[in-house]
């Protein structure tokens, strides 16, 4: 663990109930499928896509993700065009992931939340990919979650909340008896403006607004959650 939560000085602070976890980079690592795939789409156009731009898309919309690449390959396009596009581009990537399987789960991940399950933790995915039932499919990670929310069924984009707000309210919990799990800038400010707390995955330096982070789920028990 990097760091530890503090106990705010309101005093006494709600038990946590339930978790929302986002999924890429968190749960597993389809990245390098987006940015093959918008890499690919990029390259059709005429222009590159680099892995630091496509870091910027985490958290981030189809739509809101391929507006970001026009803009830097300086390519404007109808919404009609937009939207072929953006169809493309998904064919392309759920090809990849409909050859996923349970290795590609991150480290820790299956004894995670087989831990807080048993706990009787409630559990629910936020996550702005439209594919995530093919991937929690294919990784065997479906059985684990009380309630799936991802980017069918929500029309914000994270850092706005939507995603976990309605985790929360499908759950059945108030948003400060629920944490976040991101991996993301953008999915930590969304945990926080909807009133949660938030572990980040990742490097301490980047998801600063974070209660704590650590480098994987590899890293938590279910008494880190007790300690919030």
């Amino acid at each position: 663990m990097q760091e530890r939560l503090t106990t705010s000085d309101s005093g006494l602070q709600t038990k946590i109930k339930a978790c929302l976890f986002d999924l890429d980079g968190v749960l597993v690592d389809t990245a390098v499928y987006h940015y093959q795939a918008w890499k690919r789409l990029a390259n059709t156009m005429g222009f590159d896509f680099t892995e630091t731009q496509n870091e910027q898309l985490k958290g981030v919309s189809r739509v809101e993700s391929l507006n970001k690449i026009l803009a830097w390959g300086k390519v404007e396009k109808t919404a009609a065009e937009k939207e072929e596009l953006a169809t493309l581009k998904n064919s392309w990537y759920v090809d990849m992931i409909t050859k996923m399987t349970p290795a590609e789960v991150l480290p820790g991940t299956v004894d995670f939340l087989t831990e807080i399950h048993k706990a009787g933790y409630k559990l629910a995915l936020g996550s702005a990919s439209k594919n995530s039932g093919i991937i929690l499919e294919r990784t065997n990670l479906a059985h684990f979650f009380d309630e799936i929310v991802d980017g069918n069924m929500v029309t914000k984009s994270k850092p706005d909340p939507e995603v976990f707000l309605k985790g929360a309210e499908l759950l059945g919990f108030q948003p400060d008896e629920c944490v976040v799990f991101e991996d993301a800038v953008a999915g930590v400010e969304a945990a926080k403006r909807g009133g949660m707390k938030a572990i980040g995955i990742g490097e301490k330096n980047v998801l600063t607004d974070a209660d704590f982070v650590v480098s994987g789920l590899d890293k938590l028990t279910v008494k880190d959650l007790e300690s919030l």
